[in-house]
């Protein structure tokens, strides 16, 4: 179908949340400090890695640190605009901040997706190899991995972007969701609709969420067949329950990201759409510093180191 510019959409509705006025304000101000909170977990996280010299070396501890930033880039390709259009009557958005909300967010989804496979290969080399971990996982390495993550990251989705942006979009304009995603922008395309968008979308959903997955649960079941022919009683207990923390991120993301995307049917209804949504772009941000982090001994420890070094220096300030 042939579109004129007259007839062309310049700009997106977002619907959002279909709530009264009142509502709307209550969770402005919830996700308002959902979102502080997010944001303070991970500069924490951030703030320990570097400052604190123990941890500063570690391999595992150099990915964290990336990984709380990334997760800090991910609630904020979202939260912001979601928090302006709850406070705003109508969530006008332009043709080309659309698209560009999609790309940045799917690319912060997809190094999320490489950053977790970074770990799981981390705690592999570790705890099935841990002779050859000092000499495989050097900082030069883990740097490199961090640099690959971001990299192709932000390299998977320019193609599908740019097919879907191609497409001709002459009305009706209003994606029922609180962010540009693509299933309902693919529903606003006048027809008749080539199937590149959706079969390149379709295989790339695929290959990055289960090729990493794949990727993820393969190392982590080696991990745990490692630990039961080798620990003991004891310490099996606490490698299982470190390893269960990396699980339950895993978990989280992949469960709720593979049940949106990765199945090329698009009829969901929109309100679960929303729901499963919210929660990996805002809900893993908040739960993934206090499941890899904040219940880890070693940042405990670091944690109490900081806060010790802190008061020092308030009391040389106070007796100065």
């Amino acid at each position: 179908m042939e579109v004129t510019n007259e007839t062309a959409v310049q700009e997106f509705i977002l619907l959002g949340f279909d709530i009264g006025q009142e509502k709307r304000y209550l969770l402005l101000i919830f996700f308002c400090a959902f979102y502080i909170v997010t944001l303070t977990e991970n500069i924490t996280i951030i703030t320990l890695a570097h400052v604190d010299a123990h941890l500063a070396r570690l391999p595992m501890y150099i990915l964290l640190r990336n990984f709380s930033w990334l997760e800090m880039c991910y609630v904020s390709a979202t939260m912001p605009r979601m928090l302006f259009d709850l406070a705003s009557p109508h969530g006008v958005i332009s043709f080309q901040a659309c698209f560009l909300q999609f790309y940045i967010f799917f690319s912060f989804g997809t190094t999320e997706s490489f950053f977790l496979s970074s770990m799981a290969l981390d705690r592999y080399l570790a705890i099935c190899h841990p002779l050859r971990y000092p000499q495989m996982m050097t900082k030069e390495f883990c740097n490199a991995l961090v640099a690959a993550c971001w990299i192709f990251g932000f390299l998977c989705y320019i193609i599908p972007v740019i097919l879907i942006s191609k497409l001709s979009f002459c009305g009706p304009n209003i994606i029922d969701h609180f962010l540009c995603d693509p299933g309902p922008l693919l529903s606003l395309a006048c027809p008749p609709l080539p199937n590149a968008p959706f079969v390149c979308q379709f295989a790339m959903n695929v290959l990055v969420i289960i090729g990493n997955l794949f990727f993820a649960l393969l190392s982590y079941g080696s991990v745990i067949f490692t630990l039961i022919k080798k620990a003991s009683q004891g310490n099996l207990r606490k490698a299982f329950s470190t390893i269960s923390f990396h699980l339950v991120v895993v978990t989280l993301f992949y469960g709720s990201a593979a049940g949106m995307y990765v199945s090329p049917d698009g009829e969901r209804q929109s309100h679960i759409a929303k729901i499963v949504t919210l929660f990996y772009t805002a809900a893993t941000p908040f739960l993934n510093p206090l499941i890899y982090c904040l219940r880890n001994d070693q940042v405990k420890e670091a944690l109490g180191r900081l806060l010790r070094r802190k008061e020092r220096w308030i009391r040389r300030k106070v007796t100065m």
